[in-house]
Order: structure tokens, then sequence, then C-alpha cells
């Protein structure tokens, strides 16, 4: 876009043609402002942003306009327009809208940070159109919420201390369970024990011959010669 400053004759100031791609011949004393028309983005960060619950948080929020009139954006808004005119706006709208949610909401919940979006997009959208800015709103996008590092080493604590709690829990759980089958064993060895009349000593003679015959009967692995003597039979394992 042209801004005419003539010395002697003609009218000066913003020229209401704007001028597109390709070559265009002025005079010397004309000056140019280079107006995008395609929408660009821009980015804002936010240092202790506080949420609900009074964390402070550091945020990223991007916010994407095209420009519709160049020559009246200029000639109204100037052509620092962004600066005099949205920055403020937007950065206002996103506070007030994390105002609204808490810390775990804005650094976990995607939830949250659509709602943000979806608020702010639509209090920018209603802004830009009363205050008659010729621009077009394409999105808002405001990032995860990212709290101080003392709030993330004690999240971090907590969750170290909660799967420490639950190693323990499972630990407990099968040294539990290893005792009742155990348990659960040793009755029904002792309630077939008396089912079968046997003494204890009877009983543990019974399952010393249960053992030998599992070690050399047809399925062991070891062939054994058995020496009887002094009333107690004692194998022999023949190595292979």
């Amino acid at each position: 876009m042209l801004i005419r400053k003539p010395i002697f004759f003609g009218h000066g100031g913003v020229d209401e043609t704007p001028v597109k791609t390709g070559r265009t011949f002025v005079a010397v004393t004309t000056d140019h402002i280079k107006v995008n028309m395609q929408p660009l983005q821009h980015p804002v960060h936010f240092d202790d942003l506080m949420s609900s619950d009074g964390v402070p948080l550091d945020f990223d929020a991007i916010i994407r306009l095209q420009v519709t009139d160049s020559v009246a954006l200029v000639q109204k808004f100037g052509p620092q327009w962004y600066e005099s005119n949205v920055d403020a706006e937007f950065r206002n709208r996103v506070r007030a809208a994390v105002k609204k949610h808490g810390m775990n909401e804005t650094a976990i919940q995607d939830k949250a940070t659509a709602e943000i979006d979806a608020e702010v997009s639509s209090a920018m959208t209603e802004y830009l159109k009363t205050s008659g800015l010729p621009l077009r709103l394409i999105d808002v996008t405001v990032g995860r919420a990212n709290p101080p590092d003392a709030i993330k080493n004690q999240r971090v604590a907590t969750a170290e201390q909660e799967q420490r709690i639950n190693t323990e829990r499972q630990r407990k759980l099968a040294e539990d369970q290893r005792h009742d089958a155990e348990q659960a064993r040793a009755n029904a060895d002792n309630a077939y024990r008396q089912a079968m009349q046997l003494s204890p000593e009877q009983f543990l003679q019974l399952e010393q011959i249960k053992m030998l015959h599992d070690v050399c009967g047809p399925n062991g692995k070891a062939g054994c010669t058995f020496l009887n003597g002094g009333g107690a039979v004692v194998p022999t394992l023949n190595v292979r």
C-alpha cells in the first residue's frame, strides 16, 4: 500500500487502491507499507498466569488472523495495528478464560484447553466485529499449562509414593496368597492323615515314599538302587 507525500501539487495520504503483486511506478517521495494478506499467526507467552486455585502457570497461546481490507486497516488503526489494538485484548481474554479452570484441568485435561480455546475465540470474534477491525479470525490455540517446578516436583514425588504403595500392596497380596495356599495344602494333608488314621511319623514316611517314587519311578530321570538297613530304606542314585 502506498502513502503519497507530494512536495508541491496533489493530495497526500494513504492511497485508496492497494498495490498488488507486480511493478508500480511512484513518485520519489511516496512511501509504502507492506501488509501481508495471508493468514498470519501471532504467538503470545504468559508467565505466572493464575489459575482458579491460585497456582501460577506458564502458557503459550496463538491467535491466527487474516487481513480483509489493508487500506482500511492502516487508515483507521495504523501500521502497528496488532500491537495497538489486538495484543492486549487477546491477552486479557486468555487470562479471563484460564482463571475459570484449576491447575490440574489446564495442565492435564484436553477438555479444559478446548473450552478455553472456544471461549477466547468467541470473545475475540465479537471484539473484532465491534471494534471495526477489518480482520478475520482463523482460530485460537491455547497450549497446556506448565506449572512451576516446585509443583511438578511435588507431583513426581506423589506419583513415586503412589507407585511404591501399589508395589507394596501387590507384594503383600502375593505373600498372602502364597500363605493361604500353603495353609490350605497343610490343612488338606492333615485331613488326609486323619482320614487314613496315620500318625505324624507314618504320614511323613508316606510322603517320603511318594517323593522317592517321583524321583526313581518310571517317570523319574534318575535310576535308583534301594538299600534296606536299620529299618530305613535309603535310595542310592545312579548318576548318568
